[in-house]
């Protein structure tokens, strides 16, 4: 084996396990997130499996009626694939062996070349379609874009987006029965030119008639008498094969490898990306619900004191939930000093609410419980807004893995009481507590 061999063996490997690593990145996801991914995940294994079998992936993209499924047809050497003349037939991603192609990806010996079928780009209500042509060109290990004139700016946009990925693009002119010799020669002309130079290589630009249509020949007898019979040409699609084989004896195990590790790199940032905002939706509904929870309870709780204690339980409560949320199991304990570390760190900042909740509780003792409804509003709402902001706290502190980073406890929770607007969050939680006093009869601390 030649040192280009084993480095290309090397990285197939890597490859498969970067695929390998992806899944198991996500299999201590909860099942909703699971639920969520399920689709990604699934794409995932389908890459594996691709990567141990040695299957290549060619993709043909395009237009609607601009002769996808008849090139497929022509390169097979069968009617495989049906061909509507109303165009937009393919409603979903299409597979079909190339069983003679006659190359397989070296050390796999059931490895086999597909040709992937996808809908049109423009199809009517066809957004949809477009976007699962384009995800199967993102597993494509090599692209045919067929068109059957110059590009238009949606084909040329889609060309671009293409051309981004790096993998190798064929740029198919098709139904070149349909052009004068001097047509063909401009269509040449303008492909070759600098608009496309930058996006597919001179020699991937190739003209084809896959399915060509019927022909008038004039027929001379013996006698010399003539008639006429309409004949359907040959396919012309040898440019095609031998260009797509080519590139496939050069470099096919390399493209798999390369289209294997950056297929996992996308996969993992994207799923990543989505549990991320999954968690963090889910963790910030969770850390307002904690807040009116409290503000409520401290507000409408008739016994001094008692709604202090209480207030700071629902912080370790919804501390020990919030990491549930990032996959961390965390005891009471814990999150008890977090909270208290979290509240250590805000310092004199969060004094205010501190002196407001348990001015307002002394005042509760010494009018019997009946000053609750006078001191509903700004001791509910203080204690709102601690746990606001203890919540947003620990939000950080697990979002960085149980971690405060590179940063002190002190340094993030100045910064979220710098971002947090406090006013419009204590103006929300007081609309909660009215809210409440209104349907409780018993909220004013008297007894009917």
């Amino acid at each position: 084996m030649t040192p280009r061999d084993q480095a290309i063996d090397d990285d197939y490997r890597a490859a498969l396990a970067a695929v390998r690593r992806a899944i198991e990145r996500f299999a201590g996801c909860s099942n909703e997130e699971r639920a969520s991914l399920a689709s990604d995940l699934s794409e995932l294994e389908e890459m594996a499996r691709k990567l141990e079998t040695g299957r290549v992936e060619i993709v043909v993209f395009g237009e609607i009626s601009t002769g996808k499924s008849a090139l497929i047809n022509a390169l097979i050497g069968d009617a495989v694939s049906e061909v509507n003349v109303q165009g937009g037939w393919t409603k979903d991603v299409w597979h079909q062996s190339w069983s003679g192609a006659g190359y397989c990806v070296p050390g796999f010996a059931d490895s086999q070349v597909v040709l992937v079928d996808t809908p049109g780009l423009n199809e009517v209500d066809g957004a949809g379609r477009a976007e699962i042509a384009r995800a199967a060109a993102q597993r494509a290990d090599l692209i045919l874009f067929v068109t059957d004139s110059d590009l238009n700016e949606t084909e040329y946009s889609a060309l671009v987006e293409l051309a981004a990925s790096h993998k190798p693009i064929l740029l198919i002119l098709n139904k070149t029965d349909l052009y004068s010799r001097t047509e063909l020669n401009a269509l040449s002309e303008m492909f070759h030119g600098p608009r496309y130079a930058a996006l597919v290589d001179q020699e991937n630009i190739l003209f084809c008639r896959a399915d060509p249509k019927e022909t008038e020949y004039v027929i001379e007898s013996a006698d010399g008498s003539t008639r006429s019979q309409w004949r359907k040409p040959s396919p012309d699609v040898e440019s095609v094969r031998i260009r797509a084989l080519e590139v496939l004896e050069r470099e096919g195990k390399s493209l798999l490898a390369l289209n294997g590790a950056m297929y996992a790199a996308d996969k993992s940032d994207r799923m990543a990306a989505l549990r991320i905002q999954m968690r963090e939706r889910k963790a910030q509904s969770m850390v307002w619900s904690y807040a009116v929870v409290k503000s409520i309870a401290v507000a409408i709780n008739p016994l001094p004191l008692v709604d202090v204690v209480g207030g700071s339980a629902v912080d370790v409560t919804m501390v020990v939930n919030l990491a549930k949320v990032y996959g961390i199991e965390l005891t009471s304990k814990n999150a008890r000093a977090l909270v208290e570390s979290i509240l250590k760190a805000a310092g004199w900042v969060m004094l205010g609410e501190a002196v407001t909740s348990y001015a307002s509780s002394f005042f509760k003792g010494l009018t019997l419980g009946h000053g609750t409804v006078l001191t509903a509003l700004p001791q509910g709402a203080a204690a709102g807004y601690g746990s606001y902001i203890v919540g947003q706290a620990a939000r950080y502190y697990f979002e960085h893995g149980a971690s405060w980073g590179s940063e002190s406890p002190k340094t993030v929770v100045t910064r979220i009481l710098d971002t947090t607007e406090k006013e419009s969050v204590l103006r929300r939680l007081k609309e909660e507590i009215k809210a409440k006093i209104r349907l409780n009869p018993y909220a004013d601390g008297k007894t009917r």
